[in-house]
């Protein structure tokens, strides 16, 4: 274990799990109604619509448990990062993942006990757990709640807006997931790092 280190304790493990396993739910479901038709769905609309909207309340559930766990223990450490030079850092990792990877060139931040996140990862996993996630959060309370949104916003119907919001956003967590689990391939074998969150050593 000397040249192992442990970063993911129980609870961050098991809530990724649990994360991951109902953003999947939610896209599936979400996809379902978005495309549903008389010809084709993924699934029955009236089945999509409970599944999305209880996996939606857990979802919430989770994501409070996640901020409650950053705000007291050492995990939320990894989530704060200083602005000065900051896009020179996040500059210098981009280039390593686009070029410096493929000429087997050694990492610019190493991952230790003090740094579980590069540069471009903190920034992007802070983009999305503290703005992209509280805005799907939202949104989705807003199409539940329909009659408490205002009839116009922007030139758009209230719940049109939301519904675009909730959609676009989706979007962008989808893709973020996406790009995710390719990066999680990125280690010393294909395997490592999702390894990682079984056993919590990196």
């Amino acid at each position: 274990m000397k040249d192992q280190v442990y970063l993911y304790p129980i609870w961050v493990r098991l809530w990724h799990l649990v994360n991951a396993l109902l953003f999947l739910a939610l896209i599936v479901t979400g996809l379902s109604l978005q495309y549903s038709n008389t010809t084709f769905s993924l699934m029955n609309f009236k089945t999509a619509v409970s599944v999305h909207n209880i996996t939606g309340y857990i979802l919430i559930a989770n994501y409070i448990l996640y901020l409650i766990g950053n705000r007291f223990t050492s995990n939320g450490n990894y989530y704060q990062f200083k602005l000065k030079r900051l896009p020179k850092r996040v500059f210098k990792q981009f280039k390593y993942y686009s070029l410096g990877i493929f000429k087997n060139e050694s990492a610019p931040y190493p991952i230790s006990k003090k740094r579980k996140f590069n540069p471009l990862q903190k920034l992007s996993y802070v983009f999305v757990m503290y703005f992209t996630v509280p805005i799907i959060i939202a949104s989705g309370i807003a199409l539940l709640y329909p009659d408490l949104l205002p009839n116009n916003i922007m030139g758009f119907s209230g719940i049109h807006f939301m519904d675009l919001i909730h959609i676009l956003v989706g979007f962008i967590l989808s893709v973020f997931m996406i790009v995710h689990i390719y990066f999680c391939t990125i280690g010393k074998t294909p395997l490592a790092n999702f390894k990682s969150m079984i056993n919590g050593w990196h």
